[in-house]
């Protein structure tokens, strides 16, 4: 909603202002189509030629999600905890034969089925299984320092290629400014082929010219730059929910109380889908 906000007080105050001024929009509206065509073809192309087809559907999905916000809510995260919690416990109390067939087939176990958004993240519960398959395999001998090394190397190569849209979109916002030199070098072009009109005909031609430079930098710092800070605060509070997990995990398997394992895992977590500790131990009580 603040994104669609923000480019309608953009438009206000950039044309608002230049019309209360004195200013005459006709000539800047005329020439916004050919100076956009020139501007914004060679802005797609450059994406297109930067990156893969996978990369170009990821860049849709970070701009849909700029407007969207962030996908995790705070049950979210209080079912994360639930999720990876009870299969510590199980873990710990029953043995790795209970938890392996719950990590070996996600999709149909009783536990990972109770949290259906959660199942539709095949990062975050791949970071979940494959980290406690570790666990079962080695006997639950592992070194918790080494399973948390494995953990943020994980989320490390998934925090990279999650930043994608947003490094794309700062790219391209570094760009904007050079395309619209590009195009109001071609729209002076034009005019010197045109240098026996008259002065007003070339006056005209100049300034259609001058918007190209002017919708290049309005289009990097007006709009794409900023999309590109809000898709990497939106990733990196997304990004959040990996943490609890690992949180969890290595602090279950450096044997500390339930109470400070819990701590772990919410604490890092942004206060607006924070949890409360009572929420946390309600919920894990089955309140």
């Amino acid at each position: 909603m603040f994104p669609a906000i923000g480019l309608l007080v953009l438009l206000a105050m950039v044309f608002g202002g230049f019309a209360i001024t004195g200013g005459n929009l006709m000539p800047v509206l005329e020439a916004l189509p050919h100076e956009m065509l020139i501007i914004g073809g060679a802005a797609a192309a450059s994406l297109i030629t930067g990156n893969s087809g996978a990369q170009l559907k990821a860049l849709g999905g970070g701009v849909a999600k700029i407007f969207k916000g962030p996908s995790w809510k705070k049950q979210d995260y209080l079912d994360t905890i639930f999720l990876v919690s009870r299969l510590m416990k199980m873990l710990r109390i029953e043995g790795p034969v209970a938890v392996e067939p719950h990590i070996e087939d996600p999709n149909a176990s009783t536990i990972f089925n109770e949290y259906p958004r959660l199942l539709k993240d095949k990062t975050l519960i791949h970071l979940i299984t494959d980290t406690l398959r570790l666990v079962v395999i080695s006997s639950g001998l592992l070194d918790p320092h080494a399973v948390e090394d494995v953990m943020d190397n994980a989320i490390k190569t998934h925090h990279h290629q999650a930043m994608g849209p947003a490094d794309n979109l700062q790219n391209l916002a570094d760009a904007l400014p050079a395309l619209g030199i590009v195009a109001a070098v071609l729209g002076v072009v034009k005019t010197m082929g045109s240098i026996d009109q008259p002065p007003a005909v070339l006056g005209a031609m100049i300034g259609s010219a001058l918007v190209g430079t002017f919708l290049g930098v309005l289009l990097a710092y007006g709009v794409v730059g900023p999309f590109a800070t809000k898709a990497r605060a939106v990733l990196e509070e997304d990004g959040a929910i990996y943490g609890v997990v690992k949180q969890i995990i290595v602090a279950s398997l450096h044997g500390h109380p339930q109470a400070l394992v819990i701590e772990a895992a919410r604490s890092g977590l942004a206060h607006s889908v924070q949890p409360s500790f009572a929420e946390v131990f309600d919920g894990m009580r089955g309140k």
